[in-house]
């Protein structure tokens, strides 16, 4: 009878199993770790070095399988062997490089978010700054027109006039076109 409640205990489903001691403790690596691991690695395998080191390699690799007398050849013509190593790093660098690209994407997509959150800050400061100009006008209820400014810009141009100061006005036919001096500003003037 012990042993039917010792089995129906160890096998309930609504009670944990207890832990086993592994013989060999497993490997812990973050995932932070990996990731920037991950990183170097496909940074590495972009450049330029690693594309001339891995082509010496392949180069020399059938060199030696092609050249050298047949005992101290080890991967005849076919180079299967040549295959199947280019075949497992390829295996283990794609994954990696997603997953370097992944973390990218991730970095990305915060930017990106810190930028419209950036972006929608300044909007919502201009639009205010823009309301509180135009209160300050509607307050001030006086606003500085064209007009307004060309009559005080003629005003001064008399007044250094009469102080003896020799100023040159411009005929409407001599104003260039332009802003300043548009053929709907001369009908103006």
């Amino acid at each position: 009878m012990a042993e039917r409640d010792r089995r129906t205990t160890s096998s309930r489903l609504d009670q944990p199993r207890e832990t086993r001691r592994a013989i060999l403790p497993r490997p812990t690596m973050s995932q932070e770790t990996f990731g920037r691991w991950s990183e170097q690695f496909a940074r590495f395998m972009g450049t330029a070095a690693f594309l001339i080191a891995m082509s010496v390699f392949v180069v020399f690799w059938v060199i030696w399988n092609l050249v050298l007398p047949k005992d101290w050849r080890f991967d005849n013509y076919p180079f299967i062997f040549l295959t199947l190593m280019l075949s497992l790093q390829a295996s283990y660098a794609a994954p990696l490089i997603l997953l370097a690209q992944n973390r990218q994407a991730d970095r990305d997509r915060v930017a990106l978010e810190q930028d419209r959150a950036r972006d929608e800050r300044n909007l919502a400061d201009t639009e205010y700054l823009t309301r509180e100009v135009a209160s300050l006008r509607h307050a001030m209820g006086d606003a500085a027109t064209r007009d307004f400014v060309r009559s005080e810009l003629r005003g001064l141009l008399d007044e250094l006039e009469e102080r003896g100061l020799e100023v040159r006005r411009r005929e409407p036919d001599d104003s260039p076109p332009g802003p300043t001096g548009s053929s709907r500003d001369q009908g103006a003037t």
